[in-house]
């Protein structure tokens, strides 16, 4: 299982995802499920990936060959004039490795799925995000559903919900996001740090990628420790049930 979440503010995008990979609960280890590529002046796209690690890596790896090899008979997603048409080829991409992976053929529904956040900005157009399924098929980020999320997501979605405010800044949404993550690992052992995040400012064509979070990171240790110590602080002060 996995966490990554894409969030579009009207200042860019934010995206973080964790690293955590498993196979079984003796079997941990560490993978990373955010990719890049960019075009400077002209495109900035990012990808996040969950579900099973070996159709996410064909997916990026195929992803990858066929934005170097120009006379590959697909598109590059470096060539591609609109994120609409990025999402097209990943989920069509994404399909093809599903269905093609067995001996007849995968289906969405078996123990090969996966699904992917697409976000970022090609020159002509607005920073936005994609959700794309196992089936091929995707839905574009809006303003009632400003940001998509993947892997175990019950988990840090109510803070989302409560606190997600398209003003924000960059690095109040790192908080809040800080915040999910922290609530979804408390959680979910199939959840864990070291975590990946990524900034993308509009109309910048340049993706910053921060440094990324370990546990021993103090930030994210006194985000921790400093929102449980608010719920606690808060179920306090909230009025006793009366008989």
């Amino acid at each position: 299982m996995t966490y990554c979440v894409g969030l579009r503010l009207n200042r860019g995008l934010v995206f973080m995802s964790d690293t955590r990979t498993n196979a079984g609960v003796d079997n941990f280890s560490t993978t990373k499920k955010m990719f890049s590529w960019d075009v400077p002046g002209d495109r900035a796209i990012t990808i996040m990936t969950a579900g099973n690690l070996a159709t996410t890596q064909a997916l990026i790896s195929i992803l990858e060959e066929r934005s170097k090899v120009l006379s590959d008979r697909a598109p590059a997603i470096l060539e591609l004039p609109t994120m609409f048409e990025v999402a097209r080829l990943v989920g069509a991409t994404l399909k093809e490795v599903i269905q093609g992976g067995g001996v007849n053929g995968q289906s969405a529904t078996s123990a090969f799925k996966a699904s992917v956040i697409v976000g970022g900005q090609i020159k002509g157009g607005e920073p936005t995000l994609f959700l794309v399924y196992p089936e091929g098929n995707f839905i574009e980020v809006t303003e009632d559903a400003p940001f998509f999320q993947i892997g175990e997501t019950k988990y840090g979605k109510p803070i989302l919900v409560r606190a997600y405010d398209p003003d924000m800044s960059f690095e109040e949404a790192i908080k809040l996001l800080m915040v999910s993550f922290d609530s979804t690992i408390k959680a979910n052992l199939s959840v864990g740090l070291p975590l990946d995040m990524q900034i993308y400012e509009s109309n910048s064509f340049a993706l910053d990628t921060q440094p990324r979070v370990t546990a021993e990171n103090p930030y994210y240790q006194s985000i921790s420790t400093g929102w449980s110590d608010a719920l606690r602080n808060a179920l306090e002060h909230l009025p006793n049930y009366t008989r």
